[in-house]
């Protein structure tokens, strides 16, 4: 049986799932093309998302496609319980709630891989990994194939691929470029600052924002963040994304000088304790600490919490510690502050990301006989297609290459 936080939220989940619709025209194309063919008729479709109003567009599609579809969340405090209980009542299994324990977000995913799914769609790979820990090898269910939302899950299934053990093949849909051009920039850009606000209610006209990590997430957050006056440095491990940030015309150097600086830091990298001990010591009174990574590894919480002489929540999704006579602010415990703090991405990036996981799925359901166990990108035909809805959704008319000019890129002389 479903579980949801409150299903009496249903109605209001409702008006979520139609104010998204509105704004995800993107995604309703690619919907609108397959819907009379209904390519995932009889196919078990497993969704470990953020549970919010975007996503319910992208489940409710796989719905209309023909599938038989199930969902957990891919975090323990990004379900947004209307949207849950809109979907449940809409007869997919959700298995969901906003402020999941570890153990009841497991069991959530558990439940989901025990319907056993053929296809598999998941952010961050939790899913995934699970099915290799505790399902692989231990029963005669496999699924056919799976697709991959975010970079930190792509680098998980790419190291299970890379020691032989990845079970099916996985299309990494946060490789391709509708996705990672416009979600990762653009979506977590304008969505990073939004949890921020939301939780400090602070001006960020004349803070220094330090932003860890300078790739198409961070590349976002720093733009979005000088778009609203803030002084913005950025800090790399990657020469090659430190020399372009320079040239973008931020000031760039290493976290453990930036640290005395920041009014404001927020991670961004997929790595583990890029925020530690010795930032956080050399940071000022009322430094304000986000994560926009996809786990809750990049600030160094444990450290935080065992080390702090007074802990208190001082606003939704705001915790002080008070460490060495000054107050550290962390927003959303640590987690991804753009889903924990405020409602995730605008639905009209997601329309993108989702019209790719959409597309992907049917493509495995299609093709997966010949595919092999090993991680793969999104097919060009499918990202080319979603570029091409999304601008006839915005109206936007582009030249075509006539027939002289097809025929000079083939030529060589």
């Amino acid at each position: 049986m479903p579980k949801v936080a409150d299903p009496r939220l249903a109605d209001k989940g409702r008006l979520a799932y139609e104010w998204a619709s509105k704004h995800m025209s993107i995604l309703a194309k690619s919907i609108d093309r397959l819907k009379d063919e209904r390519p995932l008729h009889g196919i078990k479709v497993a969704f470990c998302l953020h549970v919010t109003k975007e996503t319910s567009m992208l489940v409710m599609g796989a719905k209309t496609l023909g599938a038989d579809v199930s969902l957990c969340a891919a975090n323990p405090l990004s379900t947004q319980d209307d949207v849950a209980a809109f979907l449940a009542s809409q007869g997919i299994d959700v298995y969901a709630w906003r402020d999941e324990s570890m153990d009841e977000y497991y069991s959530c995913i558990r439940s989901v891989l025990a319907n056993r799914p053929d296809t598999i769609t998941d952010d961050g790979s939790d899913m995934h990994v699970l099915y290799h820990k505790e399902f692989k090898g231990k029963s005669n269910y496999k699924p056919i194939g799976g697709t991959e939302e975010t970079t930190t899950g792509v680098i998980r299934l790419r190291a299970l691929a890379d020691e032989g053990q990845l079970a099916y093949p996985v299309i990494a849909v946060n490789n391709a470029y509708t996705k990672h051009l416009f979600d990762n920039r653009y979506g977590t850009g304008q969505s990073t600052m939004d949890g921020i606000l939301r939780a400090t209610s602070i001006l960020l006209a004349g803070k220094v924002v330090v932003v860890a990590g300078y790739g198409w997430v961070g590349k976002g957050i720093a733009s979005r963040a000088r778009g609203m006056g803030a002084r913005v440095i950025v800090t790399e491990v990657d020469p090659i994304k430190a020399l372009e940030a320079h040239m973008d015309g931020f000031a760039v150097m290493p976290m453990d000088e930036a640290a005395r600086y920041a009014d404001i830091v927020v991670t961004a990298t997929g790595q583990i304790n890029v925020v530690r001990q010795e930032h956080i010591k050399a940071m000022k009174d009322g430094v304000i600490l986000a994560n926009a990574g996809h786990f809750d590894v990049e600030i160094d919480v444990r450290w935080l919490e065992s080390n702090a002489r007074e802990r208190r929540v001082v606003r939704d999704n705001l915790e002080e510690y008070r460490i060495d006579g000054k107050s550290i602010y962390l927003i959303g415990k640590g987690r991804i502050a753009n889903l924990v703090a405020a409602e995730g991405h605008p639905p009209e990036v997601m329309a993108l990301s989702f019209a790719n996981q959409l597309l992907s799925i049917v493509y495995i359901v299609k093709n997966h006989a010949m595919m092999k166990n090993k991680v793969y990108g999104v097919p060009e035909e499918i990202d080319r297609q979603v570029a091409i809805n999304a601008l006839e959704a915005m109206g936007i008319r582009i030249d075509e290459p006539t027939k002289e000019q097809l025929e000079y890129a083939k030529r060589w002389l």
